[in-house]
């Protein structure tokens, strides 16, 4: 028993001391040396600090309002939250995710210092899930990021990810770049192509917001994760910002951006890409490109007939070599510019007879 309370008495003994020690109104001159407040910081925490002070001030959070109907109330509001970016600070525009503001009634954007101020869709983009808002009547002390250049990046490169993942408004995430061009499926089916991988922690609510090298410029706006409970899973996906940038004017005056169309359907082949189909009066039907799917029209008999022996395989596009009909649909995108696209076929398959052909696509 005597023991016990002895032990005790050192304990709280111990305790009083440390208290003393730590609450003491003055914590220096210990043991002759000296104790300071501030935990001391690596080169690359006080890069992150900066950083961030000077680019979390431009990221919105961004509100949405869209109806619902529910076979009890009837039709309902329903809201959403998501990230964007101010990329100019004058006109108050904005780039978040398609995804984050589709079928919206309403949007609105709260800024560090502006108050919430409702926003106008200028452009959209699906295929690259970008949109560009319009802030109305922006405040005048709006803060911007400016455009980092995607085409540099490395893997293993730092990165950093700023956003409102699950509502807690302009979190910081830190990371690398795991990789590059990479491509995910849509639930539609469609791909997503070129994105940057990261390992950056991006959770619901990041959609939107930026990725920043440690230049503190924007390298790419944060689309998707890849995960099994819908958290992070330190594998998300950003949309290149170069990507962005060569849409971006069209998407500010139009609101849309044209897309070439030739007017065919292809599929891949273990020769490469070949004609399926092409549609009627279409750019490829005029340029006498000639399907797999070949139209039987005849007295007796109307329908399709298969002709392997006589479609065209894509050998080249403007001469670039391409081996499947993604590459040919990117090659196409690139060069949309163009009046005229060059087509190298080869009939029946890579050992079938060689020849070019000129199409002008219809850009829709």
């Amino acid at each position: 028993m005597k023991r016990s309370l002895i032990l005790s008495s050192i304990i709280f003994a111990s305790i009083g001391i440390l208290a003393a020690y730590f609450l003491a109104p003055d914590n220096t001159a210990r043991a002759g040396g000296s104790f300071s407040n501030v935990a001391p910081r690596s080169t690359d925490e006080q890069q992150l600090i900066d950083i961030y002070k000077k680019t979390n001030e431009a990221v919105a959070f961004i509100t949405t309002i869209s109806m619902t109907f529910d076979m009890f109330s009837g039709i309902q509001p329903e809201q959403g939250t998501g990230s964007g970016i101010v990329i100019d600070s004058e006109r108050g525009i904005v780039l978040t995710n398609f995804h984050v503001i589709a079928e919206a009634k309403r949007v609105e954007v709260s800024l560090v210092h502006g108050g919430v101020r409702q926003a106008k869709l200028l452009g959209i983009d699906p295929d690259s899930d970008i949109a560009v808002l319009k802030i109305v009547d922006p405040p005048p002390n709006l803060v911007s990021v400016p455009f980092g250049d995607s085409s540099q990046l490395e893997v293993g490169q730092s990165v950093l990810a700023i956003g409102n993942p699950f509502g807690l408004d302009r979190t910081l995430s830190a990371g690398h770049i795991s990789n590059l061009n990479r491509s995910i499926r849509r639930q539609d089916g469609s791909f997503m192509k070129g994105l940057i991988q990261t390992d950056a922690s991006i959770n619901v609510g990041n959609s939107g917001g930026p990725l920043l090298d440690k230049a503190g410029r924007v390298i790419g706006i944060n689309s998707a994760i890849l995960s099994h409970s819908g958290d992070s899973a330190g594998i998300g996906f950003a949309v290149p910002i170069n990507q962005i940038k060569r849409i971006l004017p069209e998407l500010i005056a139009t609101g849309k951006v044209l897309k070439p169309d030739m007017g065919w359907i292809l599929i891949d082949t273990n020769q490469g890409p070949m004609v399926h189909q092409t549609v009627p009066g279409g750019p490829a039907e005029a340029a006498n490109i000639r399907p797999m799917m070949r139209r039987l029209d005849g007295a007796f008999i109307s329908g399709y007939v298969r002709d392997l022996d006589n479609a065209d395989l894509i050998y080249s596009v403007n001469g670039k070599r391409v081996l499947t009909k993604d590459q040919v649909d990117d090659a196409i995108t690139e060069d949309a510019g163009n009046d005229e696209i060059t087509i190298e076929l080869r009939q029946g398959g890579l050992h079938g007879e060689s020849r070019k052909v000129k199409i002008k696509p219809i850009l829709r």
